[in-house]
């Protein structure tokens, strides 16, 4: 019998670490199935919301001065530091990281992720974070715009008066992502990316952005302790 196992993966979309945690595991994911192609495990992987930074506002503010004065001192060479380090590590999985654009609330865009992965499932809910987070990181967009999150339902196929009315219902979904953060910060999480893969015997949680071959290791694992 095979055993489906959950990936839980709580992530921020305004997150850096949780866009290369999860090409990262993706490419793991690929790797392990690639080597693994009769596997009594299935996995499959299920987003949850958490906040970095709950109180900024709607509109936001400039990302990259946002940046250097909350993170550097608003210092100019600790953030091209920064800029230097992060641009390795994205190039390094495929992502071409930019430094502009707006730092904002996600609320939306984490409303948007939970409707559309409970209501379509995996798949759907897959290309709505990979689009936001292209967007945000990589195109300068606003983290959670209706523009922003318009395109993103596009690229996962979702209807556009279907994804607009839900959208533009600021409090349709609104409880119930706020209950899955309260429940996160319950679990004893304060950082992303948090993520927990479900094994039959036991759980392994891996917390921040690890190398590919870390995650491969843990999936192995949870496939040995489950046969």
């Amino acid at each position: 019998m095979v055993y489906e196992s959950t990936i839980s993966f709580t992530l921020d979309t305004i997150c850096p670490w949780t866009y290369l945690g999860l090409r990262r595991l993706q490419a793991a994911l690929s790797q392990f199935r690639n080597s693994n192609p009769s596997a009594p495990i299935t996995y499959t992987v299920k987003y949850l919301p958490y906040q970095l930074y709950p109180d900024a506002s709607k509109e936001g503010e400039d990302k990259y001065e946002w940046y250097k004065k909350s993170r550097y001192g608003d210092s100019e060479e600790k953030m091209k530091m920064y800029i230097g380090l992060m641009t390795a590590y994205g190039m390094s999985c495929g992502i071409d990281f930019k430094f502009g654009g707006t730092v904002a609330n996600t609320l939306d865009a984490h409303r948007v992720i939970q409707h559309y992965q409970e209501e379509k499932g995996p798949e759907v809910a897959d290309k709505l974070v990979f689009s936001l987070y292209s967007q945000y990181f990589e195109n300068e967009k606003h983290p959670s715009s209706l523009d922003t999150l318009l395109t993103a339902t596009t690229v996962a196929g979702i209807p556009g008066a279907d994804a607009k009315a839900f959208i533009d219902d600021e409090y349709e979904g609104l409880q119930d992502v706020k209950m899955l953060i309260r429940e996160q910060t319950g679990n004893g999480v304060d950082s992303v990316p948090h993520i927990v893969i479900e094994g039959k015997r036991r759980d392994i949680t891996l917390t921040g952005a690890k190398e590919v071959a870390e995650y491969v290791k843990a999936l192995e694992r949870v496939m040995k302790e489950s046969s």
